[in-house]
């Protein structure tokens, strides 16, 4: 069940932020590392109401932020549309419950998100060095629009968008 993250999943969402950095830099993808993200990130998300987690019989299975805030690297960007838009921020799965459609279900609720607050766009982006959340975005139809340095990182950011179907 995706529901609205509170303060008291801060402790699981860390772990699976431990881990999946641990997993992140195996394979030399530095998008996230001690400095970011942080705990104090999830709690501002979690006080704007734009962090939500899959529960799953009481454990945190994944989590994903979804608001309007768009960095202004996006700036100077060609997305596909000028209108308002839904940004995925900050995503991740519990490293036990990997391979089970998590990560599909988290961006599928975004999607459906975006629809019932009548915005029918969504933007978002990741380390060129992330091929998972790269092969994730594209296997859910998201088109690459450009790329953009962000956070000092050595390799670019791929941006992505959507145009949602009023029908989801």
């Amino acid at each position: 069940m995706i529901r609205k993250a509170v303060l008291g999943d801060l402790n699981n969402i860390m772990e699976i932020i431990k881990e999946t950095i641990e997993e992140m830099h195996s394979y030399n993808n530095y998008q996230w590392d001690e400095n970011y993200p942080q705990s104090k990130d999830f709690a501002n998300d979690i006080e704007k109401g734009d962090l939500y987690v899959d529960d799953i019989n009481g454990q945190v299975a994944g989590f994903i932020c979804v608001n309007y805030v768009e960095p202004d690297e996006y700036n100077g960007l060609d997305w596909s549309f000028d209108e308002k838009a839904m940004v995925i921020h900050r995503m991740a799965v519990n490293f036990n419950c990997r391979n089970k459609g998590i990560g599909i279900s988290l961006m599928k609720f975004a999607e459906e998100l975006a629809v019932a607050n009548g915005v029918k766009y969504l933007k978002t982006d990741t380390y060129s060095l992330n091929t998972k959340m790269n092969s994730l975005f594209k296997k859910l139809d998201f088109k690459l629009i450009g790329e953009m340095s962000f956070l000092g990182k050595e390799k670019p950011f791929y941006c992505y968008d959507k145009l949602l179907s009023r029908s989801i």
